[in-house]
């Protein structure tokens, strides 16, 4: 994989995808969703990879979008934008594996909410979160007014979205927008411990546990048990019979 934006490195299971315009703060442009796109295709077929990580290089995880490309667009070309950018978070959202947003530095605009469309998120102690684009005379374009208020709730998104407020990880992390806080330097290391425990598990239990949640998510609670219950009674069929078989035996699963 060549790319201009991205670098990609994968060991034992485990994938960090960097995405590396540090000159422009990874701002979010035309080519990146380009890379973006191709690389996602790529590993939706993979035997190996298990875990995804998404990180930053430098100081910003995404600073946001890309202003100098935007400025130039007219309410169509615009609309096209915000389709793209949602497109390709939706397929990040819908990979079978689980993705880990390790937050490493600024998070705003496009980078927000490309960090909320991952599974969940480790932030640094200098990670800043926020959705400023009532500051350009805009709003969240890539999902974010959708997604932030089904993470923190309907008053916390309201007030980051209105304000435009910037917050640090120890506030990100209070109102549910992260999951765990690190100091700078173990960041990654972190976010590895944490993919390679998901990597030891059942493949087949981890895609169904992701699927039931994430569907589930988004239908009436009742329609959620049925699903559960459907996706749980094919485990049985699946890495379910071999998994009990090990505990009883008390030895480690050989998964399929």
């Amino acid at each position: 994989m060549n790319y201009s934006i991205l670098k990609y490195q994968h060991e034992s299971g485990v994938g960090i995808l960097t995405i590396s315009r540090p000159e422009a703060l990874n701002a979010l442009n035309s080519l990146f969703f380009k890379e973006f796109n191709d690389f996602l295709n790529s590993i939706q077929t993979s035997e190996t990879l298990k875990v995804l990580i998404i990180t930053g290089e430098g100081k910003s995880f995404v600073a946001g979008a890309d202003i100098g490309e935007m400025q130039k667009m007219n309410a169509d070309e615009g609309f096209s934008f915000s389709k793209t950018g949602q497109e390709a978070f939706g397929k990040l959202v819908n990979l079978d594996i689980p993705v880990i947003a390790a937050v490493n530095g600024f998070a705003l605009g496009g980078g927000c909410e490309l960090a909320m469309a991952c599974d969940f998120r480790i932030a640094s102690l200098k990670a800043k979160f926020g959705l400023p684009e009532v500051s350009l005379g805009l709003i969240p374009g890539y999902g974010g007014t959708q997604r932030l208020s089904r993470l923190v709730g309907l008053g916390d998104a309201l007030y980051l979205v209105l304000t435009g407020q910037m917050i640090d990880s120890s506030e990100a992390l209070r109102i549910g927008l992260v999951q765990k806080v690190v100091e700078p330097e173990v960041l990654i290391t972190e976010a590895k411990n944490i993919a390679a425990k998901i990597a030891e598990q059942s493949p087949c239990a981890i895609k169904t546990a992701k699927k039931a949640i994430r569907k589930g998510y988004n239908v009436e609670i009742d329609k959620g048990f049925d699903l559960e219950a459907e996706l749980f009674s094919k485990m049985f069929e699946n890495d379910g019979s071999e998994g009990m078989k090990a505990f009883l035996e008390k030895r480690k699963p050989n998964w399929n």
